[in-house]
């Protein structure tokens, strides 16, 4: 046992002064929305057929300007990535009872976007490693009304997007992927994202990206990108086709992105490497600090894969620790350490999926004919998941920081300080 006392039993915290918030606006996104304001155009667009209905010139500036970026053929830029999750399940055409497949340690709007068609979500378990959609679970779960898979490149590095591809062609279904957490990583070579039919990025809060709130939808295909900017701005009143098969979904929403946003997150996509690279090195450093540590596992980064950590992601054994997680992040906490994530989440287990209750309160969806079997949403269908929420799973919030040396340094030693001192939290 060290001779420092743990904070938590009335040691000297480790950390006392709190450490440097992630600020993401500075003097050029301020100049780049003083030029909006100035012109008096907060938006371009028009809700009917003609030149406005694609937008504003910063809109379309930034949507080139991501496209060649990504390397991919259309970026489509929306006020939310909600939003564009919504446009990218109608726009592949599902219809009422379909299935996609999803993982459940995600934001909530990767399922509930596929229920805004009435759409079923199947929850396929995870990666014990990488924490993404496993494609061996996802193969399980195929059944004659699977439309799609969609992947989450969940905390900053890709799914694994071969074996997810192939079984999407095999089956003759579609390949999504929300990659909200990971825009500048890559996945032998191609940017995260881009591997998909569609994919796309969130702006919002905290991201690597963030003008407020915003999102970019990506694609290659060309029908799939025209039906999306018509979901985007009030399809039904903009398109002219008679075909069931273009009609379908085209209820449209208005999921325009403003003026000032796209001028904001123009400015800062130039800026998207040397924050990744930033963050890539605080990794590197926690990495060595905290190699040493007792049934304690840092990030793996999978290969063919880099990683932009929007979460730094650690894996307790708390069988060997004999201390539970609970009790390790009250002694960090206690420590001063900021920004932990005592497990994640298992969407799967919120009450609108334990209740199947969506639209009204008498289990629409999932009660109606056209959906074809009964889907189970109870404890134990991700077991790897609901083990890693539960007991194991300890992150860092490395979106929430700017994590200078120093900063990484005082954390690392609150780390070695609390597993110094495990005897203490065994008895204590």
């Amino acid at each position: 046992m060290s001779s420092e006392a743990l904070a938590l039993f009335g040691g000297k915290p480790t950390i006392s002064t709190a450490l440097t918030p992630f600020k993401s606006i500075g003097k050029d996104e301020l100049d780049a929305a003083t030029e909006v304001i100035r012109t008096g155009v907060l938006s371009g667009y028009i809700g009917a057929p003609g030149d406005g209905f694609l937008g504003g010139p910063h809109v379309r500036a930034f949507e080139e300007k991501s496209a060649r970026y990504f390397g991919i053929k259309h970026a489509i830029a929306v006020n939310s990535w909600t939003s564009g999750l919504i446009a990218a399940v109608a726009a592949i055409g599902i219809e009422p009872g379909d299935e996609i497949i999803t993982t459940p340690w995600t934001m909530a709007a990767t399922a509930t976007a596929i229920l805004h068609f009435n759409g079923i979500p199947v929850f396929a378990d995870i990666d014990p490693v990488s924490f993404n959609i496993d494609p061996a679970s996802v193969e399980k779960l195929i059944s004659p009304r699977t439309r799609a898979i969609m992947a989450v490149d969940i905390f900053g590095q890709s799914a694994d997007m071969v074996a997810l591809r192939e079984i999407a062609d095999r089956h003759g279904i579609k390949l999504l992927s929300d990659t909200a957490q990971a825009p500048g990583a890559t996945f032998n070579n191609r940017f995260a994202g881009t591997l998909a039919d569609i994919g796309g990025y969130s702006l919002n809060y905290h991201k690597h990206i963030h003008s407020g709130e915003g999102g970019i939808i990506v694609t290659d295909d060309d029908r799939l990108a025209d039906r999306m900017r018509l979901i985007r701005n009030h399809a039904e009143a903009v398109i002219r086709s008679s075909d069931p098969d273009e009609l379908n979904n085209m209820l449209g929403y208005n999921f325009r992105l403003g003026e000032i946003e796209a001028a904001i997150a123009d400015v800062q996509l130039d800026k998207l490497a040397s924050r990744v690279e930033s963050r890539r090195r605080a990794a590197d450093r926690f990495n060595a600090g905290l190699a040493s540590l007792e049934a304690l596992a840092t990030p793996v980064v999978s290969k063919g894969c880099t990683h932009v950590y929007y979460v730094y992601g650690i894996v307790l054994d708390v069988d060997t620790l004999g201390v539970s997680r609970q009790r390790i992040v009250e002694a960090l906490k206690a420590e001063g350490v900021p920004w932990l994530m005592n497990g994640y989440q298992n969407i799967h287990m919120f009450p609108i999926f334990q209740h199947k209750i969506a639209y009204g309160s008498k289990g629409f969806p999932w009660n109606q004919p056209f959906v074809s079997r009964e889907v189970d949403y109870g404890h134990g269908i991700c077991p790897v998941a609901e083990d890693l929420h539960e007991r194991r799973f300890l992150g860092l919030n490395f979106c929430m920081g700017e994590l200078e040396d120093a900063e990484v340094d005082s954390i690392v030693t609150a780390f070695r300080k609390v597993w110094d001192n495990l005897d203490a939290l065994r008895t204590g």
